[in-house]
């Protein structure tokens, strides 16, 4: 039996809050052709999957890495967007911290402070005219299902869940920063995730590659993912060869 040879690397790309696949359906094309780009969805996104939203934290870990086990081999990486950002965070600490496989590179897109409190916004209390009004300011939820009644009522529950645990995700304290290269995505006029508020990720690796800032709000990519890709691309090549060098001299 032929067996398909493995790709160059998998990258896999995490949604945002009330998102799916759909989002990200064009970053494949942005990619070489022997990366293996994923864009795994959480459970209840869209109208076909009867399953709730997650709501607790480690249950969404549990999933990705229960589903995802079998992908994790060869080169990966993981990007993620918003709430995104904390699935990809919180799966390499699990990863690192079981001694299993690491990604070689992290990035984390429009997410700030890793605690709860301070101004990180509570839009998961929003009324649902609020919370549509804060959803359209942002962009990245379809005008379709924010003024159409019906599909509110159909996609409300899911954002709600996806935002709750977004707002309320508390990660534990970092032992030591990760050996896992990191990269920090946002955008200039984010008023969700502002640029000071990304700062703080620093700290939390022993290769930090990082802010890369691009003009826009907390979709930035929306219209730069030429920029934002290349810019992918360069640090998950660093990413590479910082490995490589590690190995040669281990």
């Amino acid at each position: 039996m032929h067996k398909s040879p493995e790709p160059g690397l998998r990258l896999f790309v995490f949604h945002h809050s009330g998102g799916s696949r759909l989002t990200y359906r064009d970053w494949p094309a942005h990619f070489p052709a022997d990366w293996e780009v994923r864009t795994p969805d959480a459970p209840g996104r869209g109208p076909r999957d009867e399953r709730p939203a997650l709501a607790d934290a480690g249950a969404l870990i549990e999933y990705f890495l229960r589903t995802l086990e079998p992908r994790l081999t060869g080169p990966f990486a993981f990007f993620g967007h918003s709430l995104g950002g904390l699935v990809a965070y919180e799966l390499t600490r699990r990863l690192v911290d079981s001694g299993r496989t690491a990604p070689v590179w992290l990035g984390i897109s429009a997410r700030g402070t890793l605690q709860p409190g301070g101004d990180r916004p509570q839009r998961h209390l929003l009324s649902d005219a609020e919370l549509r009004r804060e959803l359209a300011a942002m962009g990245g939820t379809a005008p379709s299902a924010l003024n159409h009644p019906e599909l509110w009522e159909l996609f409300a529950p899911t954002i709600r869940a996806d935002l709750r645990l977004g707002e309320t995700w508390c990660s534990e304290p970092l032992a030591a920063p990760l050996p896992v290269p990191l990269s920090v995505f946002g955008g200039t006029a984010d008023h969700v995730a502002p640029p000071h508020r990304l700062d703080g990720w620093a700290a939390a690796s022993e290769h930090y590659f990082g802010l890369r800032l691009f003009d826009g709000g907390h979709f930035y990519f929306q219209g730069r993912l030429p920029d934002v890709a290349r810019r992918i691309r360069e640090d998950v090549r660093r990413a590479l060869l910082l490995s490589s060098g590690l190995r040669t001299v281990r």
